[in-house]
């Protein structure tokens, strides 16, 4: 089947599941997104449950032989699935044969469906507990499924049923086979996850500034963080600020899905659970253990068995740039060693619509310090930080440049990021301190202009990206685009990490001979004698005026 194809009849059924939330009452309701994302995640569980029973030997067989593997799963013993579920691959969900979607199906003109509805998935998150559920900073477990997904979110018990029937006649549809995503190898996650939460991720973001990152800010971290390094295995990859995983999937996707683990942190509910589809979706479910939902500053949910903070081969971040958080301001500040240069003072008074502390400088700090002795970060920050000279800011940029701990700093275009107008770049870790020179790039000048909805934004091309990698990678300096500057030149600059501050100023040299030289004095000198003789004529004419003026007692007489 074709990507276009596959991509069509994904969206098509993710669109369908959101018209039956909008019919019952659920259109743009905080409840709308767990409705889709939880069902399209059975969805997706039946068919590679399905996908990856077939190629196991024997039991496939069996499952193969006739027109459907799920009716020929009805006939198997409890002994059989336990069996078979011993000889799926690793992080492969497990369903037994009445959680199957066709199961369910055949049950829906029954009474109290919802119900059923409701107890099957509990029954398959308990099933796949294990696996599949996510950890708060208190170690409480959160299942792939809520205990009462129906009941819980439509109020009326009358409309419950007809509900639960709507949203089952949408995934049971045969156009909607995710089969043949897993034998083709398909990017599933690419085009159709940020089709799945775009409208859940609007400008602003909510309370914790949820937001996707765009692909093409991901890709150039990832790429310049990764390098050409290809013999990367078995690395951990860390974002404290994780949202819905974007830039951990970009970085994932870069190093190799079987090479790596993630970890992550954040504290959006909402956040976390699309993180924990993103994961599945990438197949990455062996580190949905590390997702952990919580207050990184307040309680960072990753830490050695003696209590310090534990540290990653690669560490990447865009986390929100202001956020108040004056309740747990004093308890975070008291952790000076982690927060070194200083927390950010609280506001006098907090205006939900203008959030005046600047956390990334907390995240700064905190991503430093959760670097192993040779790993390497990438952060987003507003651009106007790389020139900061005072207070947390100042401080933070001598560290990092004192310390030979940052290696490069790339400014974005504008309106690169749908959620902020803010101009950003992006900062470029190394814990190993080995780097003797700093790339400063400027591709503020990048991109192509586009409209989203009343916005006017910005996005790079294929091309541009391939050039700030190839530039940065290659340590090229290139008039008005990059430069290559020692850490001792970043001190005598005064911390600057701006790349445009390094540029020379270019005088442009026209050669000439000496007689064309003396033509051009000699124009110089007599058009000089022109404007000194008009200046003398002007001066006698003002004086003339001045001396036709004459005093009239009558003005201003009554």
């Amino acid at each position: 089947m074709a990507d276009s194809i596959i991509e069509q009849s994904t969206k098509e059924l993710i669109d369908s599941l959101k018209q039956s939330c909008g019919s019952f009452g659920l259109g743009n309701d905080g409840n709308e997104y767990k409705i889709i994302v939880q069902v399209f995640l059975y969805k997706y569980f039946n068919d590679k449950f399905g996908y990856e029973a077939k190629n196991i030997p024997d039991y496939g067989d069996r499952l193969k032989a006739g027109p459907k593997w799920d009716a020929a799963y009805d006939t198997f013993t409890e002994d059989e699935v336990e069996d078979l579920f011993a000889y799926l691959p690793p992080s492969t969900p497990k369903l037994r044969p009445h959680q199957t979607i066709a199961h369910l199906y055949n049950a829906m003109t029954q009474g109290d469906f919802s119900v059923l509805f409701d107890s099957t998935l509990r029954e398959i998150a308990t099933l796949n507990a294990d696996i599949f559920s996510i950890a708060t900073d208190s170690k409480t477990k959160i299942t792939v499924f809520d205990n009462s997904l129906i009941a819980g979110t439509i109020n009326d018990p009358t409309k419950r049923d007809d509900f639960a029937r709507s949203l089952m006649r949408h995934i049971a549809d045969p156009k909607a086979n995710f089969e043949p995503m897993f034998s083709e190898k398909y990017d599933f996650f690419s085009t159709m996850f940020e089709h799945l939460i775009k409208d859940y991720n609007k400008d602003g973001g909510g309370k914790y500034a949820e937001y996707y990152t765009p692909r093409s800010i991901a890709q150039i971290m990832a790429r310049l963080l990764v390098g050409r390094d290809t013999n990367l295995r078995g690395v951990t990859c860390y974002d404290p600020s994780a949202g819905s995983g974007t830039l951990l999937m970009a970085l994932a996707h870069q190093i190799g899905e079987n090479r790596c683990a993630i970890y992550s942190q954040d504290i959006s509910q909402k956040s976390s659970q699309m993180l924990r589809l993103n994961l599945i979706l990438n197949n990455l479910a062996a580190s949905i253990q590390n997702v952990v939902q919580g207050n990184t500053l307040l309680k960072p949910g990753h830490r050695n068995p003696d209590g310090s903070i534990r540290t990653f081969d690669f560490g990447i971040s865009n986390p929100p740039f202001k956020l108040d958080f004056p309740e747990e301001r004093e308890a975070i500040a008291k952790d000076t060693v982690r927060f070194w240069a200083g927390v950010p003072n609280a506001p006098k008074k907090i205006n939900p619509d203008k959030p005046a502390m600047k956390i990334f400088l907390c995240f700064i700090q905190h991503l430093l310090n959760s670097l192993s002795a040779k790993g390497k970060g990438a952060i987003v920050v507003p651009t106007g930080f790389i020139t900061a000279k005072q207070s947390i800011e100042g401080k933070i940029l001598q560290r990092i440049v004192d310390q030979h701990i940052v290696y490069g700093c790339v400014s974005m275009p504008s309106n690169v990021f749908a959620t902020t107008g803010t101009n950003v770049s992006v900062l470029f870790f190394d814990n190993s301190r080995k780097a003797d020179k700093v790339v400063l790039i400027d591709a503020s000048k990048l991109g192509e202009e586009y409209k989203d909805g009343n916005n006017q934004r910005k996005r790079l091309r294929d091309f541009e990206i391939q050039k700030i990698v190839d530039t940065f990678l290659d340590r090229k300096a290139e008039d008005g685009f990059s430069v290559v500057v020692s850490h001792d030149e970043i001190k005598a600059k005064g911390y600057t990490l701006s790349a445009g501050q390094y540029f020379d100023v270019k005088i442009e040299y026209v050669p000439i001979t000496a007689d064309e030289f003396a033509v051009k004095i000699a124009g110089f000198k007599s058009r000089l004698a022109e404007l000194n003789a008009k200046g003398s004529e002007l001066d006698k004419e003002i004086a003339r005026n001045l001396d036709s003026l004459k005093f009239n007692p009558e003005v201003g007489a009554d």
